[in-house]
């Protein structure tokens, strides 16, 4: 039986993604900041990891034991005026969607090379694939993973291992605007408001979206691919913006 450890599985691509490898039989470890154990079926073993947090990952590392599969899911949102983005706010995204996932890997590239195995999963956005409005520093930490990670890949492939990205759509079930919500207050002045609404506007007439199954497919599909291929790009949103690039 495989083991895949995924990191923020407290809701969103995590949790459908922990459902996913559940039901097609995989150990599956998953870990968020604050463990609710309430949330998956017994079988899951639930960890509690904080992905800025060095000692916190060793330990739920340690407390995993061997695994086949790295899911580097846990991430922050931002949706705002970049110009009334505090640089405090920036540094916090970039802490976990940039800095987290490459602390993730720098401590399981060790025991996947010595073992001559395993597989590291970076989840990032449709973001990269194209520009979208108020995303800017969001987009940023999400592109400095598209980028480590196609490096990574040529890096570990002498020792067996591989690296993957999967890249989500706009997906509007997930709890990315509420989880953001205090650290959004205050991005949308005054003078930005006009272009916000728009592209609000614009946002709510979008028919092709990502699904949190979509999410687990594509993550799911990434885990168990054996060849050279990099990115998998997950909805259909985002198979159309990487089809166009």
């Amino acid at each position: 039986m495989k083991t895949v450890l995924i990191t923020g599985c407290s809701s969103g691509y995590g949790r459908a993604s922990v459902d996913h490898f559940h039901a097609r039989g995989w150990r599956v470890v998953a870990t968020m900041r604050r463990p609710r154990s309430d949330l998956f079926p017994t079988a899951v073993h639930v960890l509690p990891l904080d992905v800025t947090d060095a000692t916190s990952i060793d330990r739920a590392l340690d407390a995993a034991g061997p695994i086949d599969v790295l899911v580097n899911n846990a991430g922050l949102g931002l949706f705002g005026a970049f110009e009334a983005t505090p640089v405090a706010t920036v540094r916090e995204i970039f802490e976990t969607n940039t800095f987290g996932t490459m602390a993730m890997c720098r401590a399981i590239v060790p025991r996947f090379r010595t073992r001559g195995s395993g597989v590291i999963v970076n989840v990032t956005s449709s973001a990269t694939l194209a520009p979208f409005p108020l995303v800017a520093a969001y987009t940023a930490s999400k592109a400095a993973i598209e980028g480590f990670t196609g490096s990574l890949a040529l890096e570990l492939a002498e020792f067996g291992v591989h690296a993957k990205l999967v890249e989500p759509g706009y997906c509007p079930d997930t709890r990315f605007a509420e989880n953001g919500a205090a650290r959004m207050q205050g991005l949308i002045t005054e003078a930005n408001a006009p272009f916000a609404d728009k592209a609000f506007a614009g946002l709510a007439q979008v028919t092709a979206t990502t699904r949190p199954d979509d999410v687990a497919e594509a993550v799911f599909a990434a885990a168990n691919d054996a060849s050279a291929r990099l990115r998998f790009a997950a909805g259909a949103d985002a198979q159309a913006l990487a089809g166009e690039r």
